[in-house]
């Protein structure tokens, strides 16, 4: 990255304040912006582990939609940068202050894209395994000893944090697809992990979308390069599972809860590589970040032994109790795509036990065009509790509910459950594997659960 370019496109800036502050990819923002001496507060609607976390680093957070909350130092548009997420609707009063007050005002993916733009940047685009492999690319780096800027779409466990700062050479960052914003950032190396339909209630259909990651592709340049998982319609460098991809696993077997392969690249094979992380949707993010860390010019055996080490994300795929009697694990799965993996996953790590699926849906519109798919994956559980949907940014939409998408679920044992009946109810069920699910508030319920089991087993 270079600094200078960077701190001369902000060189008036001394504030930056952001609306929507809490979310995973503004608060590492924030983060950068306070940890290259900006003056830094923002707004959410909820305090949450996150905000907690930037109210100790000293930024200034408040959770009512009042413009007299925001500190008069971030009232000058002469020095004040604002960032908002789309996430934020656009009648929110303060973003309506600051756009009349004529503030610069940008989306987060520009300001991202701002800041790495002079990077080598290295960008993961997909509609799923963004935040894994972002993690274990930045992983990856680290323990090659890359000098690297890190912006993570979920907390590392190996980081803990979604911030990393180790240099400015290279950058890492998740290309989001929601809201076309990756089209704003500058990558010279990318990956495309999948390109199922989502986002639908901003693409309209799933071509549109294809066009978008096409589009997307497009943008890498000519010396650079760009990575897909091997089947997907579109040009690139293919990586896969025992599918002759030009980097390819093979010889995959489990030894003792690990995975172990022969990892083969388009100049070499290195045998008897480790990969902890459960899932071979997880062993593919792993696969990819591998191959674009390649780019970097590091060694692949130090790449290849840094795979074994990986930690993990926070929610994703993650165990929060494991014992020989109960296995407790959460994710942050909220595509039907997602689902399936995370039961593929259970069923190949904990065959034959008793799994009990919680599931929080994420977004009216998105419970409304895979409801058939939802309710094909969460059938494969024994079990499945679902919560009332997390509506996000959105409002309800008529006949759209949990009652509508229960009704669709074809195993019988399947009920609505409220937040305050959860524990009761996981505790009657009393399942051998128990999985919490969604990209809502889920996951504030899942060190209430933790707390109350882990000593039961």
């Amino acid at each position: 990255m270079a600094w200078e370019e960077v701190e001369m496109d902000l060189k008036r800036i001394h504030n930056v304040y952001f609306i929507g502050i809490g979310g995973i990819g503004m608060s590492a923002l924030a983060r950068y912006f306070k940890f290259v001496g900006k003056q830094v507060a923002g707004y959410d609607k909820t305090e949450t582990p996150l905000t907690e976390e930037l109210s100790g680093l000293g930024v200034a957070i408040h959770y009512d939609d009042d413009i007299s909350a925001v500190g008069e130092g971030f009232k000058n548009q002469e020095n004040t940068l604002v960032v908002y997420t789309p996430a934020v609707p656009l009648e929110h009063s303060e973003y309506q202050y600051f756009l009349a007050q004529g503030f610069e005002i940008k989306k987060r993916s520009e300001v991202l894209g701002l800041i790495t733009k002079d990077s080598f940047c290295l960008a993961v685009a997909g509609t799923h395994g963004k935040t894994t492999t972002t993690s274990i690319l930045a992983h990856l780096l680290k323990e090659s000893g890359a000098a690297f800027t890190g912006f993570l779409g979920g907390i590392s466990e190996d980081f803990n944090s979604n911030f990393v700062f180790e240099g400015t050479d290279f950058s890492v960052v998740e290309a989001d697809e929601f809201d076309r914003s990756f089209l704003r950032l500058f990558p010279n190396v990318a990956c495309i992990t999948s390109m199922d339909a989502d986002h639908l209630d901003i693409y309209g259909n799933p071509e549109e979308l294809q066009k978008s990651f096409l589009e997307f592709a497009d943008k890498i340049p000519s010396d650079g390069a760009l990575f897909v998982r091997k089947g997907l319609p579109l040009k690139g460098i293919t990586y896969g599972i025992e599918d002759g991809a030009d980097y390819c696993i093979t010889h995959l077997r489990i030894e003792n809860g690990t995975y172990v392969f022969d990892l083969v690249t388009p100049e070499t094979v290195l045998t008897n590589v480790m990969f902890n992380k459960p899932g071979r949707h997880n062993l593919l993010n792993g696969l990819v970040a591998f191959a674009m860390a390649t780019r970097a010019g590091l060694p692949l055996e130090k790449l290849a032994s840094a795979l074994a080490t990986f930690k993990g994300v926070q929610r994703r795929f993650s165990y929060k109790i494991k014992t020989e009697k109960f296995v407790f694990i959460d994710d942050y799965a909220h595509h039907p795509t997602e689902i399936n993996a995370v039961y593929d996953a259970v069923a190949e790590m904990h065959p034959g036990k008793k799994t009990l699926a919680v599931f929080q849906p994420h977004l009216f519109s998105r419970t409304r065009d895979f409801a058939d798919a939802f309710a094909q994956s969460l059938s494969r559980f024994d079990s499945v509790l679902l919560l009332d949907i997390y509506p996000a940014r959105e409002k309800p939409i008529e006949g759209v509910t949990a009652e509508w998408l229960l009704g669709k679920i074809t195993n019988p044992k399947r009920k609505i459950i409220e937040k305050s009946k959860l524990l009761d109810e996981i505790k009657r069920q009393n399942p051998e594997v128990l999985i919490t699910m969604g990209a809502g508030d889920i996951g504030l319920e899942v060190s209430k659960i933790t707390k109350e089991l882990q000593d039961a087993y």
